[in-house]
């Protein structure tokens, strides 16, 4: 009968910890593509309302409008600024969330090796088990052989 595996908790531990990460990596991925999705709403915004100005100023814009969407565009361009450093930080988040899945990775893919050569170990001992076990029936169903070949003689 083969031994438990000692460091099974630590499989089963180091299996979790991998869930855990593949999940939060899939969350902070999903995050960057929205940061990023805002960031090139926001761009798109600002070129169609560069567009809409330069369509203005040929058509003539009064002093106030002009003012007034000058205003609007350094509001825009801070937005803009802002979710850049959004998209940076989520960028560098998916990093170390890509770190820490590879770590888990590499620990749980050690734990799994540490298991399969035990269970490997346990097997050997148990097939040298069986052919001992083997060896005794063969060993003594030849002896009793001999003895009942002499006495019939």
């Amino acid at each position: 009968m083969t031994k438990d595996f000692t460091l099974q908790p630590l499989v089963n531990l180091a299996h979790q910890k991998n869930d855990a990460a593949t999940r939060k990596f899939g969350q902070l991925t999903q995050q960057q593509q929205i940061a990023l999705a805002k960031l090139d709403t926001l761009l798109q915004y600002r070129k169609d309302y560069q567009a809409r100005f330069r369509d203005a100023v040929q058509t003539g814009m009064s002093q106030p409008d002009l003012h007034n969407f000058q205003n609007f565009m350094l509001r825009l361009d801070e937005a803009i600024a802002q979710q850049q450093k959004v998209v940076e930080q989520a960028h560098n988040s998916v990093r170390v969330g890509r770190d820490e899945l590879e770590d888990t990775q590499r620990k749980m893919k050690s734990f799994d090796t540490l298991a399969q050569r035990h269970f490997e170990n346990e097997k050997k001992l148990e097939a040298k088990s069986e052919q001992r076990l083997q060896d005794e029936h063969t060993g003594r169903h030849a002896t009793l052989k001999a003895a009942s070949a002499e006495s019939e003689s």
